[in-house]
Formats: structure tokens, sequence, C-alpha cells
């Protein structure tokens, strides 16, 4: 198997006993390997209750398998079982379903090194014990320039799509647990999610984060504990690891492949923040990612041979320059321009709002 130690499948995901489950399937990359982990895209994918009873994952986009909302008997024992497009097949162990406790806070501070964020829960059953959290970040920005005009049919016309006012999103791959199993309660006070330096973009506005909690089983939390080790020196979770990791996805027939992932089953508990700019320090910066961008005019001020109307459209017309306004008469009545990077705020989100924003 000498391709097998350059090329792990991965299978990155859990089985949520209480809504929508998503498993991702791809594979580990040399180190020196650039560009995102290839997926393994048409494989067969299904949660199988003990029992024989079975719940069909659907595939969207490439590599990502998603369930129903599926609401699953903590008595009964589940696990992940697929087969690839080449035909292996791979199973996870079976395990009961976890139930995971609601998050009690999410907490957040200023500081001189940026914004602290963390999580508080607790169990009142002491069954959990063992956490860990995931989330996904979404801020509000604008593009450098409102543009008002866009080039179409061959002319110059109000603009009727706003692509000033966009929404971006990220999911840090992060690995964050937690334990109170050395303690007398089962009670995770101010767990360290993030920190965002005071420069970034993402608090130029509004900011939102999405935390989700996890209740594991001690082998569970075990797997992400040496995870967590091997990815802080080197990456990500799908770069060649430096130690051994055991998880419980195998290949059916062939108990020699090394698969790495822990497929575990839990309720997943979610709590959402939002923090706006005026509830953070005035003096912090307010950084845009846009501060590399400059308007120009066409045709210029003193030009001694301005473009006629049709040569204007025409410059318009690659879509490379994208005009923003046209100018009064006392400013020479051209037109303001700048690109498509500084204009259009679609090339770093979307500006679908979102249904969840406040």
């Amino acid at each position: 198997m000498a391709d097998a130690v350059s090329s792990y499948l991965v299978v990155d995901g859990s089985i949520n006993s209480s809504g929508t489950t998503t498993i991702l399937l791809k594979r580990t990359t040399s180190i020196g390997q650039t560009g995102p982990a290839p997926v393994e895209g048409k494989a067969k994918v299904f949660i199988e209750q003990e029992g024989g009873q079975r719940y069909p994952l659907t595939e969207s986009p490439a590599g990502t398998y998603t369930s129903a909302a599926l609401s699953l008997a903590g008595s009964k024992p589940v696990r992940l079982r697929f087969t690839l497009a080449n035909g292996r097949e791979y199973a996870s162990d079976f395990t009961l379903a976890k139930t995971t406790p609601a998050i009690d806070s999410i907490t957040w501070r200023p500081g001189s090194d940026g914004l602290q964020i963390w999580v508080n829960a607790h169990d009142d059953t002491q069954q959990s014990r063992y956490y860990r959290w995931s989330y996904d970040e979404t801020w509000e920005f604008t593009s450098a320039f409102r543009s008002t005009l866009e080039y179409r049919n061959g002319g110059l016309f109000d603009r009727k799509e706003d692509i000033y006012n966009c929404w971006a999103r990220e999911a840090p791959s992060a690995i964050i647990i937690g334990t109170s199993v050395k303690l007398a309660q089962d009670v995770i006070s101010q767990q360290r999610l993030a920190l965002l330096p005071r420069n970034t973009v993402k608090l130029r506005q509004k900011y939102s984060i999405l935390v989700k909690q996890y209740s594991l089983t001690p082998d569970e939390y075990a797997y992400w504990e040496t995870l967590r080790k091997n990815t802080e020196n080197i990456g990500t979770l799908f770069d060649p690891l430096p130690s051994q990791l055991t998880g419980n996805v195998h290949n059916v027939t062939d108990a020699s492949e090394d698969v790495i992932g822990y497929v575990g089953a839990q309720s997943v508990r979610e709590k959402r923040l939002f923090i706006t700019r005026d509830e953070l320090p005035s003096d912090w910066p307010r950084v845009t990612g846009y501060e590399y961008c400059k308007p120009d005019t066409i045709p210029q001020p003193k030009d001694p041979m301005p473009p006629t109307e049709r040569e204007i459209f025409s410059f318009f017309s690659s879509g490379f320059p994208v005009p923003i306004a046209q100018l009064p008469p006392y400013l020479g009545g051209g037109y303001l321009y700048s690109t498509a990077d500084c204009l259009d705020c679609r090339k770093r989100g979307t500006n679908v709002r979102p249904s969840y924003w406040q």
C-alpha cells in the first residue's frame, strides 16, 4: 500500500442524533502539495442503526454527504457505513448516541491582544464530562465604493443589484476540546474558543459566531486530543500525520488499511452571538481590506482629446474597469470607476443577507 502512506482516507464528521448529519470524505496530501485536499465523490453513504434500519446521505457538493433531519433513539447503537466509487466498503464502530447539554453562554472581552471569546456549559446529570466545540463565523462588510452604474447592453445604466453590502463566512478548522473529568461537577467554565486580532476585517461592522457543542465518549475525546497535538505541529486535518492516529472507521474487508477519522454520535447544541462595532473600543482600527483601492476617472479632467461616449462604453465593456458614478458637470461630467475587486463585494462573500442576520 505504497500510495496509502501519502494518501489516507479521511472521514470527517459525526452522527447528529437529533438533526442533520454532514460527513466529508477526503484524502490526505503530501506536505509540498498545494490546493485543496482531493475529495472522495460518488460514494454511497448511510447511517445504520443496529438491527438494520438505514438512513441515506446525499452528496452535495462533491465529497460532502448530508442526511435529512433525523431523530435517532439513544437506546440503539448507530454507525456510519459507506462504499467508495472504487467499491471499497468502510464502517465505523457501533456506538450509543450521547445527549449533549445546552451551551450556557458565550462570553467575550476586548483586550490588548484582540477580542477573546469563551464558551461555558454544564451537565447536571454528570454524564458528559468530555466536550468538543466547533464554530462558524459570519461578518458583514462593504466594498471600497458604492457603484450605482453598470455596463450592460452596450451602455451604462443604473445598477439593479447591490454589490456594495455583503456577508462573508468562515468555519475555522481549529480543534477545541475540554473536559471536566478532574472536577467534582461537570462544568466547563471559560473554555477559550477564538481570539480575533484588533485589526481584523471581521470586526469592521458586525460579527457573528455560531458555536456548536458536542458531548464525546472518552475514546472519541482521546482521538481528538491526539489529532489536536498532531495538527498543531504541521497544519490541518488533511495533512500527513507525524504519529499514529487510531480512529473507529475501518475497511470492512481489509483491516490493515489505515483510515483517519472518528465518527461519534451525539446530539448537537448550538448558540449564536452577535457583536457590533459600537460595542468595541473606539480606538481599534477599522480595517476594510480595501485600503489599496483608489478610484479613477474617464476622461481625465485635462485630457486634450477626451474619448467619445462610444469609446467610453467600449472601455467598460471588458468588465475589468467598473463604473462607480457619473461626475457632475462642474467636475467634468466624466465617469468615476475602479476595478471589480474594489467594487464588487461578491468577490469576497455573498450579497444575500443570511436568514439569521439581525
